[in-house]
């Protein structure tokens, strides 16, 4: 039995963006980059009780160049900006950020020059997950963000965004507080 004879005379049209971004919507492979009690939260929605597989994000990537969507959780110090970046910069394009947790998306409680205030300063983010810790249900929430943002953005329109973040970031003056991203990439 071919394509043929289980569609017989019907015509299928669409554009090549939506099916590339409709499969890519349901295989995103992760990369974790966990430093506190968000990774822990992490840990328990990747068991069976949770159960990120459904959503096709269950194949964790450790190594940057197999991955498509970092995961950034926990507090964020300065001496870790370097390394965040040159993962973040190793991974493949098109790739996403999801900023997990109080400390990674504002510095939480810790007010302190050791730590970053935000890693949307350093590095794009697209979507920012709420919580100290965040509850599983809250980063799942994350993922099915991202597949949807996956499946309504060209590959054009990203590289413009990305674009205008690191234009915007050149701009900034080192010597003061920076703009917050999500103003610079709206």
């Amino acid at each position: 039995m071919g394509i043929e004879t289980a569609l017989g005379n019907t015509i299928l049209t669409t554009q090549l963006s939506k099916v590339v971004n409709w499969g890519r919507k349901y295989s995103l492979w992760p990369m974790p980059f966990g430093t506190a009690c968000c990774a822990i939260e992490f840990m328990s929605m990747q068991a069976s009780h949770f159960d990120l597989s459904r959503f096709g994000a269950e194949a964790m990537r450790f190594s940057p160049r197999q991955s498509d969507m970092m995961m950034v959780m926990g507090t964020i110090t300065r001496k870790m900006v370097p390394v965040l970046r040159k993962i973040y910069a190793q991974m493949a394009e098109p790739k996403w950020v999801i900023a997990v947790g109080a400390c990674t998306c504002s510095g939480g409680f810790f007010r302190s020059y050791a730590v970053q205030q935000g890693i949307d300063r350093i590095i794009p983010v697209d979507v920012y997950v709420n919580g100290c810790p965040p509850r599983p249900e809250n980063m799942i929430r994350g993922v099915m963000d991202i597949q949807k943002l996956v499946e309504s953005e060209s590959l054009i329109d990203r590289k413009r965004r990305i674009d205008a973040f690191y234009e915007a970031l050149e701009r900034m003056e080192h010597g003061s507080d920076y703009e917050p991203a999500d103003e610079i990439l709206r």
